[in-house]
């Protein structure tokens, strides 16, 4: 094997896809400090146990783990960023009121989420700290959708924006006193998800009767809006359940510019959810473009249990929905001494013009510009024209 083949589900990125993903980060960033976020920077590299609390066995999974040659402790490259920014803000602000934070950087799984996804995904995401009401749960969702707006992912009457929501919830409501251990409810979790009927007869056919048939009828539960009123149908009455329900018709009514489906069985994600979840979808992606809700719990582990909702997306995977950007246009120009073209190439370069010199004996090879001028000396001045 050649020493410089890299490992499976990791690639370079070469330079227009590069200056994409660039572009697009930037944009991402933009668009959540309009909305008053403030831009956070965890370390790529912690302590295990810091890395980890909290998260579940998922999680732990896609770590890769190492030992630090400094401490001796064991060490975590970070699959994911929000328990990171749940100890910020339950440690180092540690704020009184309602903290808004957005991030964006590379996070590292073991194993690839789905088929042909990339190990190394750039990360990028925005939580709300400190409310507990709807509102903060609809800022999210509309700056979820502005986000995906802003880089170019629009609605079209035959491929819409899908916002598809759930909420965590109603499965606990459903398991709530069941006589079962963590892992058994695990493999129902998975089975849910799945949409898999007979794995989760099978999982719950000691359950009590209300919840075993409470979970079957989940299944089913997935479409339009008549979703929630079948639910409330055929569902076990509970507090939780009817305020799960509500919740959504809410947010559901508040949500412009997207169709809106429900998927009462999904469970797909990080074991923190606690709320409402929803995932983004559009033509182009295999999966859901965005993914976030809320995770009240999430800061618990930190000293700071307090409310807590946002989203996260791969920047990488959305620039694989996009179209190809076309070339940015460029200058071209001689490579020379002379100061007065050097003085011109400087100005044009601080106008944000891109200027490429030609190299003496060499023509430029490039994929990611476009020279669509030149700079050319014309009665003793350099000017640009057309090529």
């Amino acid at each position: 094997m050649s020493a410089w083949v890299l490992p499976d589900h990791i690639a370079d990125v070469l330079p227009s896809e590069a200056r994409h993903i660039e572009e697009l980060r930037r944009q991402l960033l933009d668009t959540a400090r309009a909305y008053g976020y403030e831009l956070v920077m965890p370390p790529l590299l912690e302590h295990l146990e810091s890395l980890l609390s909290g998260t579940g066995e998922a999680l732990d999974l896609q770590t890769f783990k190492l030992v630090d040659q400094l401490s001796g402790r064991s060490m975590g490259l970070r699959a994911d960023t929000t328990p990171q920014v749940a100890r910020i803000d339950a440690h180092l602000l540690n704020r009184a009121g309602v903290t808004r934070l957005c991030y964006c950087g590379p996070v590292l799984h073991t194993r690839p989420d789905r088929p042909h996804a990339t190990r190394e995904p750039l990360q990028f995401g925005a939580e709300i700290y400190g409310h507990a009401g709807l509102e903060a749960d609809t800022e999210v969702l509309r700056l979820a959708l502005d986000c995906l707006g802003a880089a170019g992912v629009t609605g079209r009457t035959d491929a819409p924006v899908i916002v598809d929501l759930a909420d965590a919830r109603i499965v606990r409501s459903l398991l709530a006193g069941v006589p079962a251990d963590a892992a058994a409810i695990a493999r129902v979790h998975a089975a849910l998800a799945a949409k898999d009927a007979s794995s989760l007869r099978r999982l719950t056919a000691q359950f009590p009767a209300p919840a075993r048939e409470g979970l079957l009828a989940l299944v089913q539960l997935y479409g339009d809006a008549a979703v929630l009123d079948e639910a409330a149908r055929v569902l076990p009455d509970s507090e939780a359940l009817r305020a799960a329900l509500a919740d959504l018709r809410q947010l559901a009514s508040r949500i412009e510019g997207a169709r809106v489906s429900f998927d009462l069985a999904d469970l797909r994600g990080y074991a923190y959810y606690s709320g409402m979840r929803f995932g983004i979808y559009t033509s182009g992606a295999s999966d859901a473009l965005v993914r976030g809700g809320r995770y009240d719990e999430v800061g618990a582990v930190f000293g700071r249990n307090r409310p807590a909702v946002g989203f996260s997306l791969d920047v990488r995977e959305l620039v694989g929905v996009l179209p190809a950007q076309p070339l940015r246009a460029a200058i071209r120009a001689p490579w020379s001494d002379v100061e007065s073209l050097n003085k011109t190439i400087a100005a044009l370069r601080g106008q944000g013009e891109t200027v490429v010199c030609v190299l003496p004996g060499h023509d430029s090879e490039i994929d990611e510009f476009h020279c669509d001028r030149e700079l050319v000396e014309l009665g003793g001045q350099w000017r640009v024209q057309a090529i």
